[in-house]
């Protein structure tokens, strides 16, 4: 699923590419994207954008009748952008094509699942979209930690839940959680104080550094590579790959469809966390430290 660094960066290119520009038609390639009716869809058509903006994982197009459109690309929706005929929307195309008078925004979803959504909002009522978690570029380290340790939760949880923090997801928390040398399975209410600044920091820093980095490999072009598995990250996606800064092989939880990496040896004092399905097959068998899983 696109997180912060990314959707910041679709936001910054729709920026440069719509406000001012006039949205001339939406076509649906999938009745099920738009999840509401009233204000009506058509009452879009024909207006002038004015602004772009981020909430959490969404983005929001705001036009000059004080209406907004409200997009949640979820696991498999991206954007593109075309400047000449796009592709017609229909089940073997885009979900949808929001043709504006400076181009085309193109909505696609891999996949047979349909994730991703639609909203057409009052201003009044935006603010409906924006989860009660805290911004973490913006939060003060106070803020922080009373928000971590309101609840006790894990911490891969407690940084992906959009109540507590906006915006980071499943791989910008497995990159946060290796730079605060700290397991995903830690209680978030049993951090030490020290731990708590060093998660905050840690936060701040992946964020803000692979927003700058993907800012950077965008350049002035529209975003087309945006992905969660990335050459550049430290344990996310790196399965069986050796950590970067001490050499053991990066280990992983799966759950459902989800997945969490980490390095046992600088995480988790070198001891395994349980995967849910291996350690329930191999029961007694199943490694403890990584060390007994290399042997």
């Amino acid at each position: 699923m696109p997180e912060q660094p990314d959707i910041t960066v679709y936001r910054e290119a729709l920026e440069q590419r719509i406000v001012g520009a006039r949205l001339t038609a939406v076509r649906l390639g999938s009745p099920f994207l738009l999840r509401t009716v009233d204000p009506a869809i058509s009452s879009a058509e024909g207006r002038t954008v004015t602004a772009v903006r981020r909430l959490a994982k969404r983005i929001a197009i705001g036009l000059d009748n004080e209406l907004w459109l409200v997009l949640h690309l979820m696991i498999a929706g991206r954007l593109k952008w075309r400047t000449s005929k796009p592709p017609q929307p229909g089940p073997k195309g885009p979900l949808a094509v929001f043709d504006f008078s400076s181009g085309s925004l193109v909505l696609t979803e891999a996949g047979s699942k349909r994730g991703a959504s639609l909203h057409v909002l009052k201003s009044a009522d935006l603010d409906s979209q924006l989860p009660a978690g805290l911004e973490v570029l913006a939060c003060s380290a106070d803020e922080f930690r009373r928000a971590m340790t309101q609840n006790n939760h894990t911490l891969k949880r407690a940084l992906t839940d959009q109540r507590i923090i906006r915006g980071i997801g499943n791989a910008y928390s497995d990159e946060i959680l290796f730079r605060a040398r700290l397991s995903p399975m830690r209680q978030s209410q049993r951090l030490q104080a020290k731990e708590i600044k060093r998660l905050y920091q840690a936060a701040q820093s992946v964020i803000a550094e692979w927003t700058q980095r993907l800012r950077e490999e965008a350049g002035d072009r529209f975003p087309d590579k945006v992905t969660a598995f990335r050459p550049g990250m430290a344990v996310h996606g790196k399965y069986r790959q050796p950590c970067i800064d001490c050499g053991k092989p990066i280990q992983r939880i799966r759950y459902k469809s989800n997945e969490t990496n980490y390095c046992a040896h600088c995480q988790n004092e070198g001891r395994l966390l349980a995967d849910r399905a291996l350690s329930r097959l191999l029961k007694n068998d199943w490694p403890k430290t990584v060390d007994e899983l290399e042997d």
